[in-house]
């Protein structure tokens, strides 16, 4: 996973200034339902196991969202003040609700279950995880939950919540007390890093980011591995474990173990196979009738040289589908061969259904880092949207060998593709000479440029095009809303024996990757002033048609408000957008909800036009993807973690905010 060193931006973004409202709000399509309805919950981190960020409520429309109030507000007590880590930590969790409560967990491992109607804590688990643990990447996005069909009524663990902890241990918790389920494991707990191919070598290398899936009463989880560090990082097995008991299933390695498996010649080298991550640090997504778990994996380690793992490796980069009751591989596509850039597959997949032809046809859609969005047929993994092998620069370092094509979608790209000096853009004429001259002395031969000796220019950056906020889907007009990151970064390999970390440069990330024959630096491409050398808007949020295949609107996302130091105001930000991270949700009301930018905000956009129809102030950074559900009162709430994201620098808080419409 890559959203590294982004606390520099932010910082410097303060040079710009605070942006404006809205639109007015456009006539509403949908009905309001009677009040008195049943709840209409969010049962897993995607909305449900398939993922497609999509709600079929409408109490809350077009017409009347501009009238939306904080409902209730909850402090978890995790600021950083009062729970200083080793690593900048963020809220990034998306909070269930069944049963009419609803759940939710923090960095460190805390589960709380809320009223759903009044926000009030019903109770609380504290997992205990070290702070001080150097996570490269330390958040939870969510809790998952399993019912236990044949047990009693009164059971305790009938229902259960899971937590995949940062510290990469899987917790079951009583839905209804909080306690940890004896049966499960030990004591509640299974040690996640017992049993891999490659043992992590420290407690920060190997954890958990995000939750389980759950199908049927297998629960399956994957991993976040550290990038970067040498060749042979900890393994990125996905397993499947007991609902129950908690014992392993079945195992895939993402690297193939033996020469019977089809992808076993695309790992070339002495030391290929013992190569570490490829793991799924992303949300998982089931389609439960089909018995399938749809896997997206990362790069192999280290990100930015191949040259001890040549060939496609497959199934690295690659999004899979499981037999979730075996761990059986059913299918594969490869969205980059031989990743040299951390384009790892980053975000839930979502499983919906397209029309083609008449037809409904079950699909799994993909938005990359790449800019890419690819539309694969869920029970094959043929691609329903034609997708085409290009050929794309293959100069690389000695003793790589980059891969000569890639595959390309019919559909729109998205994010920066390419870039020249022409392109370059300043907040002075001296910045902008400046990010010209930057520019025109990067290697640049267009999309996948191999990293080499030479300062290499990278678009889409290696933190998108998408990123892990992933996709929401409209179903009744087929539309798919994308977050989008428009920056372009710097990469370069130094040779091992010619680095001197003495001499490393502020303002680049360096990292070792040991066992190679080079050290790695890498940066977001940013002016004197701090600013991105590509012309705004540097984040948008984008709504394709799968119907026409084309682009419907692209629209910034987010204002620099928040990001203005001591209040400096400059009158350019209006469109400016900012990098965002965190996903949409669609409701039946026709809107897209989304925070995820740099400001503290969350807004509902029209579905069909794009157009800001409101938004709401929210207490620190909304890097986190919202959720909504119903009461049985008919009252619709949408609610967001606002906790900020140390690496991007936005507003720090332990806040989760539900807003909804006056009470009746």
């Amino acid at each position: 996973m890559s959203v590294r060193r982004l606390g520099t931006l932010a910082m410097l973004f303060a040079l710009f200034g605070a942006g404006c409202s809205g639109d007015s709000p456009a006539p509403a399509t949908a009905a309001t339902p009677a009040p008195g309805a049943a709840t209409a919950g969010w049962t897993a981190y995607g909305g449900d196991t398939l993922g497609t960020r999509y709600s079929p409520l409408a109490e809350i429309t077009r017409d009347n969202v501009s009238r939306l109030g904080v409902a209730w507000t909850f402090h978890t007590g995790e600021t950083p003040q009062a729970a200083p880590t080793r690593r900048p930590t963020a809220f990034e969790a998306t909070p269930l609700v069944v049963d009419d409560t609803l759940y939710f967990s923090t960095p460190l491992g805390t589960v709380f279950a809320l009223d759903a109607t009044t926000g009030v804590q019903r109770w609380r688990f504290d997992a205990q995880v070290n702070p001080q643990t150097p996570f490269g990447d330390f958040t939870s996005r969510g809790v998952s939950t399993w019912l236990d069909a044949t047990a009693a009524e009164d059971a305790p663990c009938r229902r259960r919540i899971f937590l995949a902890a940062m510290d990469a241990r899987l917790i079951a918790l009583d839905a209804r007390t909080g306690a940890p389920c004896a049966d499960f494991g030990e004591q509640g707990t299974v040690n996640l890093r017992v049993g891999l191919r490659n043992p992590p070598q420290s407690d920060g290398e190997y954890g958990m980011t995000s939750p389980p899936a759950v199908v049927r009463d297998v629960v399956v989880v994957g991993s976040s591995v550290a990038d970067n560090g040498r060749t042979d990082l900890a393994s990125g097995e996905v397993r499947g474990l007991d609902a129950r008991t908690g014992a392993v299933r079945w195992a895939w390695d993402p690297i193939p173990r033996g020469e019977g498996d089809p992808a076993w010649s695309s790992w070339n080298g002495p030391l290929a196979h013992t190569t570490g991550a490829a793991n799924a640090w992303a949300p998982i997504a089931a389609d439960p009738e089909r018995d399938l778990v749809i896997i997206p994996t990362s790069s192999p380690s280290p990100d930015y040289y191949g040259g001890e793992r040549l060939g496609a490796n497959l199934y690295a980069n690659s999004i899979v589908a499981l037999r979730a009751s075996t761990g059986a591989r059913v299918w594969h596509f490869q969205v980059v061969h031989h990743d040299l850039w951390d384009y790892d597959v980053q975000a839930q997949p979502s499983l919906v259904t397209v029309r083609r032809e008449g037809l409904q046809v079950p699909a799994v859609v993909q938005a990359t880092k790449t800019g890419q969005l690819f539309v694969l047929h869920r029970e094959t993994g043929v691609p329903i949207v034609p997708v085409q092998e290009r050929p794309v620069p293959t100069g690389a370092v000695a003793g790589e060998t980059a891969w000569p094509t890639q595959p390309f979608s019919a559909l729109p790209s998205f994010g920066l593709q390419h870039v020249t000096p022409d392109d370059a853009w300043g907040l002075t004429p001296i910045d902008r000479r400046r990010c010209r001259q930057a520019i025109a002395g990067a290697h640049y031969d267009g999309v996948f440029t191999p990293p080499g000796l030479d300062v290499t220019l990278v678009t889409p950056s290696n933190i998108g095009g998408a990123h892990w906020g992933g996709v929401a889907f409209e179903p009744e007009r087929q539309i798919v809303v994308i977050p989008v990151n428009r920056l372009a970064s710097l990469v370069q390999l130094i040779p091992r024996e010619r680095h001197d970390p003495s001499r490393n440069e502020a303002g680049w990330e360096y990292a070792p990757m040991r066992g190679t024959p080079y050290v790695m630096r890498r940066r977001i491409l940013l002016s004197p002033l701090g600013l991105p050398c590509t012309a705004p808007p540097f984040g948008t949020l984008v709504a394709v048609s799968l119907l026409s295949g084309k682009t419907l609107w692209e629209v910034p996302l987010g204002t620099t408000r928040d990001l203005v130091a001591a209040k400096i105001f400059l009158p350019i930000s209006v469109g400016s957008g900012t990098p965002n991270l965190g996903g949409p949700i669609v409701t039946a009301g026709s809107l897209v909800f989304i925070g995820a930018a740099m400001d503290d905000y969350l807004r509902a956009f029209d579905i069909e036009s794009g157009r800001e129809l409101w938004k709401g102030r929210l207490p620190a950074g909304g890097q986190a993807t919202p959720m909504t559900y119903r009461m049985p009162n008919g009252r619709q709430y949408v609610v967001i973690a606002a906790g900020g994201h140390g690496k991007m620098g936005t507003t720090r808080g332990d806040y989760v905010v539900a807003f909804a419409l006056p009470a009746r």
